[in-house]
């Protein structure tokens, strides 16, 4: 004897108010998007996000049965007060590890609905009440839910784990370079298959023993993908878990029937999946290593490169100050070296002091330098420096040759002419900026002891046409335009 369960939400479907109301939170989720492609537009882009939420949310209140409306209001209060004082209080430093943060959230809020789904399921509408002869009553999940509870657990707790990995690399409580397990790509891909044939099983057998396996596997297969990354690929792991976890909440707002849920996660996977692949060109790596984690990197070799005992040449703020007042064009490029000592605004105000003296000022921006997407262009945007010049590499790599002075503040790989030269090198291929054809390098680095996130000594530092500036970033820039 079988018997429908109830229903979670009213008739939506009838009710063109709410699906009307869903299209314009979707609508609004697609201007955020599009506002947030440019600095110029991103807060016009982050008020249309925020005002796409409150539809979506007060639309799901209203039209859904809420046990206590009260306990759900107190919770978004406290979370909102909470995401309002991290937004005031962080700083921009530090904002790929927020964003990790945050992705992990995501990713464990959708394993939280799956697991309520799948302990409730009749409170979500997703099961039939079969009723025996003999013994208690048994819900029965419909086939098409299994699939959504599955991936949706899945890719939740892949995102959850992996997020929090990344969060502790970009955090320094763990060390950014590569930790490489024995055979960890058979490891890998034996864990993966594992989920895929279990979520498979799931649709015929709904067993706690299945659902309990699939999610513990999910936790530990994020850890296994994310732990073998360095520093240098964060930028990538960043926007793959943007997609990710866009998916499973794309996975869950099919499970709660939630059009907007579903929109909302399709829009952040689709859009953070092609992030990924134009992150994966810039850093020329395979968009298919990437989803297989520990990119980049190999078993065996010796470890990082050191520094070369070439001969160098050192300057000063005196000399740089003196190179850049006689210039005709300067071409700042910032790296994380920029971010880590907080810089941009000291930059800011030598570019202005450069401007007085007629020098044209421009900066170009690598698409993978920092710790996330777009990480340079939000520093500078906080030291409010003009939008306008503000380059992309494409954009701005053909002026280097007329160039007088290229003045690189911390950034190495995408600086380094060995990706365009030497193929043993492990960053050959990837476009870099082509800062060795200006007339004079100024490079502000803290020692010739280290080296970049890659492993490699950059060729740039021993070229005849390359002054290095050795001291903290802040400091030196802020002593050049003392000299200014």
């Amino acid at each position: 004897m079988l018997e429908n369960g109830p229903a979670v939400a009213h008739q939506v479907a009838a009710n063109p108010w709410v699906a009307l109301a869903y299209l314009i939170a979707g609508v609004c989720f697609i201007l955020a998007l599009r506002g947030l492609s440019s600095p110029a537009t991103s807060q016009r882009g982050n008020r249309f996000g925020m005002a796409g939420m409150a539809i979506a949310i007060a639309t799901t209140l209203v039209t859904h049965e809420i046990a206590s409306l009260p306990e759900i209001v107190a919770a978004i209060a406290v979370g909102g007060a909470i995401g309002f004082v991290i937004a005031r209080r962080i700083a921009m430093t530090a904002m790929p590890q927020l964003v990790a943060a945050f992705h992990s959230l995501v990713g464990l809020a959708a394993v939280m609905v799956g697991i309520a789904a799948y302990l409730n399921p009749q409170a979500f509408g997703i099961a039939t009440l079969m009723i025996p002869m003999i013994g208690d009553p048994v819900a029965i999940i419909h086939p098409a839910s299994r699939i959504e509870l599955g991936l949706g657990v899945a890719i939740g707790a892949i995102t959850f784990s992996g997020s929090i990995i990344a969060f502790l690399k970009l955090n320094g409580n763990m060390g950014g370079k590569p930790i490489l397990l024995p055979g960890r790509h058979v490891i890998n891909l034996a864990i993966l298959a594992a989920i895929v044939v279990l979520v498979a099983w799931f649709t015929q057998d709904q067993s706690p023993h299945i659902f309990w396996a699939i999610t513990t596997l999910s936790f530990a297969i994020g850890f296994l993908l994310i732990v073998p990354i360095g520093g240098a690929d964060m930028p990538v792991v960043v926007s793959m878990l943007n997609s990710y976890s866009g998916w499973a909440a794309a996975a869950m707002g099919f499970t709660l029937g939630n059009t907007a849920m579903i929109i909302t996660g399709a829009l952040v996977g689709s859009s953070g999946a092609i992030l990924s692949y134009i992150m994966c060109r810039a850093m020329n790596r395979s968009f298919i290593s990437v989803i297989a984690g520990g990119f980049g990197t190999t078993d065996g070799g010796s470890g990082p490169a050191t520094a070369s005992d070439r001969p160098w040449k050192r300057g000063s703020a005196e000399d740089a100050a003196f190179l850049m007042g006689q210039a005709s064009q300067v071409i700042i490029v910032p790296g994380y070296g920029m971010a880590v000592a907080q810089a941009q605004h000291a930059l800011r105000e030598m570019a202005d002091k450069l401007k007085e003296e007629g020098v044209r000022v421009k900066y170009a921006i690598h698409p993978v330098a920092g710790r996330m997407p777009g990480h340079m262009n939000v520093l500078l945007a906080e030291a409010n420096v003009p939008y306008d010049d503000v380059f992309e590499l494409e954009d701005i790599n053909s002026e280097f040759a007329q160039t007088d002075v290229a003045f690189v503040i911390g950034a190495n790989d995408v600086t380094n002419p060995a990706a365009k030269t030497d193929k043993t090198s492990p960053i050959y291929g990837m476009p870099v900026l082509d800062v060795e054809k200006a007339g004079t390098v100024l490079f502000i680095k803290r020692s010739m002891g280290g080296v970049g996130y890659a492993g490699v000594d950059n060729e740039l530092f021993y070229r005849d046409n390359t002054m290095m500036l050795l001291a903290d970033a802040k400091k030196m820039v802020e002593e050049i335009v003392k000299s200014l």
